[in-house]
């Protein structure tokens, strides 16, 4: 949950460095020759002015090219491995739900397997909400991976934008947010390229309201209540924080528009249109409750609650106080809720640390959602504010960022509900650029162009970034959710360590050991939903008497100790009297 990480070890340069060098060039180039292949970007921009002006398919370009050119980069780019405590939440989630189980029996020795954002008590499933783990299932179900049920969500997510946008903006621009959202969310960043962000889900959620409220506003058919309701469901089963702060501008502008708009239905049409749309959003509050009362015994137990309130001591909102400090089993549990955790809590409710944090989750959220090519259009800023076709989504944006600053903790993935207004605003800023013309140049047009073309290139740098030797945020010190280029492929050494104990014949125990320095967030103890009767079980190391107790009871299976924090990684069978040492690796 902490927002503040160290920097990315260094190599050579970084991405960023490169994508803030060619900006600045191409700022440069802008002023100096306007008019720089004019003729060339005329040509483009008219052929794609005609893709874009057939909405429909423009929509479904985007969808598939979001599908498509993602999977065209796995020589490049692999399928992820789990890296973070959340990724391997969200993957028991998936397994329990591709079992057809809503959740499972708290497991004998369960002490042994606690971890982070792992519920045990009062059963045994991932803290976090349902819809990612159920995407992810059948992912798993349908192609063998789960990792495909979130590159699916991802390209529904840039077609969602993409058909968001054109309620709002020109057909031309709507399109290439769309193509922007496919690079910048879909190609490299987490959200397509680990297992925990849900992202995708709430942003096709928040586009869903957000594009169907001026065409309902304009013409309240039942398709576009229909959508709305779908994106009401996806967010609130999601993000329901952001997803209230989207709510509340939402129904304010739904509520003024019934009260004085002329076009407005009767009310006994309006109630036949919205009866199944608003079955939609019961039907989904209702199963959300079923689903807490099997995980969590209560109905009205979110999901979160319960894992915060064993283990949390820093809430997550700056007015609440502190959690009494409970009595952890496992020193890596302690650092990671005492240390990492409320850390960043007892900052920010100083008034300079507040302050920073602040301006750090508006970097954080910059450098994600624009990255440096396009922060030259922040300075329409005042234009844009002025600007009453994106007013309301302002409006949002403020809501977004009211929410932002009182919850202790940002990654990207918080604000997703708001994915699509973000682009909206973005895309009008530089609208407004395109017309500045300093001295009669069209030196808007070209920075607009020119700053495509910064995206295109560092999309291709950022593909070959290996065999180019640049540096690359690495796991664990690292900044790969602060920006769009995203994680490398992390989480090689354990992947690696369990692909070996799943080749031995029988059953395995491993038994992990960590070092007095280990970073919490670097976790190896996760496992399946059936843990009895998986092949290779993780356990954490504890006193003499408890790991005995382990032992007995999984005596038919052979047990290794494994230290993820020697170089390189040690295993070895456990050391237990008349054993001889012997290695797998």
């Amino acid at each position: 949950m902490s927002i503040l990480m160290t920097a990315p070890h260094e190599q050579n340069i970084t991405l960023t460095f490169i994508e803030g060098g060619l900006t600045a060039i191409f700022v440069a180039a802008s002023f100096a020759w306007p008019r720089l292949c004019s003729s060339w970007f005329l040509r483009v921009e008219r052929w794609f002015g005609r893709l874009a002006r057939k909405q429909g398919i423009a929509v479904m370009i985007v969808g598939a090219a979001g599908l498509l050119l993602r999977l065209a980069i796995l020589p490049w780019c692999p399928i992820p491995l789990p890296f973070v405590p959340d990724d391997f939440s969200f993957l028991l989630a998936s397994d329990t739900f591709s079992h057809g189980h809503l959740t499972n029996p708290t497991p004998a020795m369960w002490v042994h397997f606690e971890s982070i954002h792992i519920d045990m008590l009062p059963t045994y499933m991932s803290m976090y909400f349902p819809p990612q783990g159920l995407v992810m299932a059948a992912g798993k179900l349908l192609f063998g991976n789960p990792w495909f049920g979130i590159l699916i969500m991802s390209a529904l997510m840039c077609a969602g934008i993409c058909w968001m946008l054109q309620a709002w903006l020109p057909a031309t621009w709507a399109f290439m947010g769309g193509m922007l959202a496919v690079i910048h969310l879909g190609l490299f960043s987490y959200w397509t390229n680990t297992f925990h962000a849900a992202g995708s889900i709430a942003a096709l959620g928040g586009a869903l309201i957000l594009g169907g409220l001026p065409r309902f506003k304009r013409r309240p058919l039942f398709r576009y209540a229909l959508l709305m309701a779908i994106g009401m469901a996806l967010m609130f089963t999601t993000r329901p924080f952001e997803s209230m702060l989207l709510f509340l501008p939402v129904a304010a502008s739904l509520i003024h528009w019934y009260l004085v708009a002329q076009n407005r239905p009767h009310p006994a049409v309006l109630l036949r249109r919205l009866i199944i749309p608003l079955a939609v959003v019961v039907g989904a509050a209702a199963w959300l409750g079923y689903y807490d009362y099997r995980v969590f015994g209560n109905p009205l137990t979110l999901p979160y609650t319960v894992n915060r309130a064993t283990y949390a001591i820093a809430p997550y909102f700056a007015w609440q106080k502190p959690r009494p400090e409970p009595s952890y089993h496992h020193a890596e549990m302690r650092r990671f809720y005492h240390e990492d955790e409320f850390d960043d809590y007892a900052k920010a409710r100083s008034v300079k640390g507040f302050f920073k944090m602040t301006l750090i989750k508006a970097i954080i959220g910059t450098l994600f959602f624009t990255g440096f090519a396009l922060l030259p259009f922040a300075f329409m800023s005042r234009r844009v504010c002025r600007d009453q076709r994106v007013k309301f989504l302002l409006i949002c944006l403020v809501f977004l960022s009211a929410g932002m600053i009182v919850e202790i903790f940002l990654i990207p993935h918080y604000m997703a509900p708001f994915t699509a207004a973000i682009y909206a605003v973005g895309l009008q800023a530089m609208r407004h650029m395109r017309h500045f013309k300093p001295g009669d140049q069209p030196v808007g047009l070209a920075l607009v162009r020119f700053s495509v073309v910064v995206i295109i290139v560092m999309s291709g740098v950022r593909l070959f970034s290996k065999p180019l030797n640049l540096s690359f945020p690495e796991w664990p010190s690292s900044t790969w959710n602060f920006s769009w280029y995203g994680p490398e492929i992390f989480g090689k050494d354990r992947a690696g360590v369990s692909q070996e104990l799943e080749k031995l014949p029988g059953e395995q125990l491993a038994v992990v050991r960590y070092s007095s320095d280990h970073n919490p967030q670097d976790e190896w103890v996760y496992n399946a939903a059936d843990i009895e009767h998986s092949k290779v079980i993780w356990a954490r190391e504890m006193d003499p008497a408890s790991n005995l107790e382990l032992f007995q009871y999984y005596r038919n299976r052979k047990v290794w100790l494994v230290q993820p924090d020697a170089q390189p990684v040690a295993v070895s069978p456990y050391l237990l009297p008349g054993q001889i040492t012997s290695t797998v690796r």
